[in-house]
């Protein structure tokens, strides 16, 4: 009888560990290249146990309506073949996969403000889209990817088209039987429609949090009460848990003002403001149990050649701050 309530109780702590396991994932970037063990050890060394695999679809312009993806002049990462290879080399490390699908609007023009000017462009765009995700929709079943991303910081298009998006979720949810999520901007998430119909509450979290140019790990824990206070208000309302889709801050100066910003012509560098910033983030959420956890952007696969003493775009490869992730993600 002891052995048996013993066993039972393994099992029990166990399982409650397995359900609040964080994400504690990497933006995986799609390159030209094959990877191999190489490419992936490094992202066992951090400690992610979660790799997002972005291929992509592009399109001309914000009212144009057809994406173009998957085709043989795309880098090798952005088609079907490659994601499937990338996902196939990182399960040798057992690292779990969400795949997660992107538009490219050609020029860096914000996805969010995709939007047609006439009934026959949207229909147009709406099939194209279900071409685009229902694609990788059948690559996340057949590699069995845990989670799947409908759509990334796609504003315009679903608050214009929600009955199209509710029917799409089901074609998906037909195709894919894993978890689902949608990566909604940052001041997008709280009008997102369809949350009740997802797993996982998704939002892209750059956050403002300090108009310091460096800005300490108190000023930014400050900055994100506010915002904390409405993501758990989400989290509540749909009674799901909350996942960062994408997190991260620049190595620059004034990195929590606006951490949306890619400018390149941003040529400030500063390791500490990002370090900080990237610190009070985990402080604040990682150990909140509505907060499901979040993938870094983002992770180059050529680690050795990625970031470093000279680099202030969001990679934290070969900078101060991947101490701190490594900290929290070998903490879990």
């Amino acid at each position: 009888m002891i052995s048996f309530r013993l066993l039972f109780l393994c099992i029990f702590i166990t399982s409650c560990a397995a359900q609040n396991e964080k994400i504690n994932g990497l933006s995986f970037v799609a390159s030209s290249d094959v990877i191999n063990e190489t490419h992936t050890r490094p992202v066992v060394n951090i400690g992610a146990n979660y790799a997002a695999i972005m291929p992509f679809g592009f399109i001309r312009k914000l009212n144009n309506p057809k994406i173009v993806h998957n085709t043989s002049g795309q880098w090798f990462g952005e088609t079907r073949a490659g994601a499937k290879q990338y996902i196939s080399e990182l399960r040798k490390k057992n690292i779990k996969i969400m795949v997660k699908p992107q538009i490219w609007v050609w020029g860096g023009a914000f996805t969010g403000y995709i939007k047609m000017t006439n009934e026959e462009d949207w229909r147009t765009l709406e099939d194209s889209y279900s071409e685009f995700i229902l694609e990788y929709a059948n690559l996340a079943q057949e590699t069995k990817a845990e989670l799947l991303c409908i759509g990334t910081e796609l504003e315009n298009f679903v608050k214009a088209r929600p009955k199209y998006w509710a029917n799409l979720i089901k074609k998906i949810k037909a195709v894919y039987k894993g978890k689902l999520t949608y990566a909604a901007n940052w001041d997008e998430f709280k009008h997102t429609p369809f949350w009740a119909d997802l797993d996982y509450i998704g939002v892209d979290a750059y956050f403002p949090v300090s108009d310091n140019k460096t800005p300490s790990v108190e000023d930014c824990k400050t900055g994100w009460q506010k915002h904390k206070t409405i993501i758990k208000s989400i989290s509540e309302r749909f009674n799901k848990p909350i996942l960062f889709t994408e997190y991260g801050y620049r190595s620059m100066d004034y990195t929590g003002k606006e951490p949306w910003e890619s400018d390149h012509t941003i040529t400030s560098l500063n390791f500490e403001g990002q370090t900080n910033a990237t610190q009070a983030l985990f402080e604040e959420f990682w150990d909140e149990t509505w907060f499901a956890g979040g993938f870094i952007w983002k992770w180059f696969h050529k680690y050795k050649e990625s970031g470093g003493k000279n680099n202030n775009q969001f990679t934290p490869q070969n900078k101060p701050v991947e101490a701190i992730i490594k900290t929290f993600y070998k903490s879990d």
